[in-house]
């Protein structure tokens, strides 16, 4: 190859060897701004996206995982003491309102239905005494003022005896004997008249005292005999209590008794938890509150059946107060070394019995709760 050819491809090379090279701090400059940019731009399009949720829905709705399933748990007692004899239900059984849970040995509580009702036929049979014992006063009055009007006859004979002997005596027509006779006659008579008129009376004030005890009323409202119905009204009470029965429908739940065991007035029994009738208590902080209203919808899913099964309810109330201003021990606000925090406020929420039929619920099972406040 001629030398002339070779010469220019070597200072060719020699100038490009010379040319100064890119500085690599620029290059990752460059890179650090190009990935500077594409956060940005994903940060914009995150902020964009939340932004459209937050108007759309979020500003909407409120929502909670502090909620439980509830209930007004029926909390059966025994009414009435005695060994229970039977139990014919058994604990998660579920009852229909009426249903038999439990019975009490009721023999004694029948002798004491007999026993109440002989004392009924007894204050019966002794009003009815005092009908006919007022019957008999009133007869027997009414004969004694026929005495009174026998002595006053008696009386007036007798006067007029005395008077005619006492006229005839000063003539001498009659002895004194005779007119001593006829005074003594007429002092019995006087003495007779004062002792039917006590008579009289006395039937009076017996007769009064037994009509007080009948005055209006007939035997069957008597007060004897109405309180005499009354203790057998509450024998036959007691003795339809020695049957314990559910109060209403619902799962059996914490049974106490068994067999043999001795029941005490008052004691509990077992408690009745009306499932088909649960409601969700939803504890939201007070922020969250600001637009919550009742009858607001409110869309509900539970940890027992998982996002795939929703139920659908309403806002009822809300609670008189926080939790914590019914705890066992409430916070003191008042000291000085009080920290605030903020108080979460339960509300009550009802359920679709629907969906409760198709998927029942039990008490105390976490929710989720999400309101929407959009109306």
């Amino acid at each position: 190859m001629p030398l002339d050819d070779i010469q220019p491809t070597q200072s060719q090379s020699q100038s490009q060897a010379m040319q100064p090279a890119a500085p690599p701090k620029t290059a990752k400059r460059r890179q650090r701004i190009r990935l500077f940019t594409i956060l940005g731009a994903v940060i914009a399009v995150v902020g964009l996206i939340y932004l459209v949720f937050w108007l759309l829905v979020g500003s909407r709705h409120v929502g909670t995982d502090n909620a439980y399933v509830q209930a007004s748990v029926a909390r059966v007692s025994a009414l009435v003491e005695g060994p229970i004899v039977a139990v014919p239900v058994y604990e998660t059984q579920v009852v229909k309102k009426g249903q038999v849970l439990a019975v009490i040995d009721p023999a004694d509580y029948r002798l004491a239905v007999d026993r109440a009702r002989a004392d009924v036929d007894q204050a019966e049979r002794k009003v009815r005494q005092y009908f006919a014992n007022d019957t008999a006063l009133g007869a027997s009055a009414t004969a004694r003022d026929a005495e009174i009007v026998q002595a006053q006859a008696e009386l007036r004979r007798a006067e007029v005896d005395y008077t005619r002997r006492r006229n005839l005596a000063g003539a001498g027509a009659v002895s004194g004997e005779e007119l001593t006779s006829a005074e003594t006659a007429r002092n019995a008579a006087v003495a007779a008249l004062a002792q039917a008129r006590a008579n009289a009376a006395a039937a009076r004030g017996q007769q009064a005292a037994a009509r007080t005890l009948v005055a209006g009323a007939d035997v069957a409202s008597n007060p004897e005999v109405a309180a005499a119905r009354t203790r057998l009204a509450q024998a036959e009470l007691d003795l339809t209590r020695t049957v314990i029965r559910a109060p209403v429908d619902g799962v059996v739940t914490k049974s106490l008794i068994e067999v043999g065991q001795r029941m005490e007035t008052g004691a509990p029994v077992m408690s009745i938890v009306p499932v088909q009738r649960a409601y969700v208590e939803a504890n939201f902080k007070e922020v969250q509150l600001r637009k919550v209203r009742p009858g607001q919808p409110v869309e509900l899913t539970s940890d027992l059946y998982g996002d795939g099964v929703k139920f659908h309810g309403r806002v009822v109330g809300f609670s008189g107060g926080t939790g914590s201003a019914f705890a066992v021990i409430p916070a003191q606000n008042a000291t000085g070394n009080w920290i605030k925090v903020v108080q979460r406020l339960p509300i009550r929420i009802a359920l679709d019995p629907k969906e409760l039929a198709a998927h029942p619920l039990r008490v105390g099972l976490s929710m989720k709760a999400v309101v929407d406040v959009g109306g």
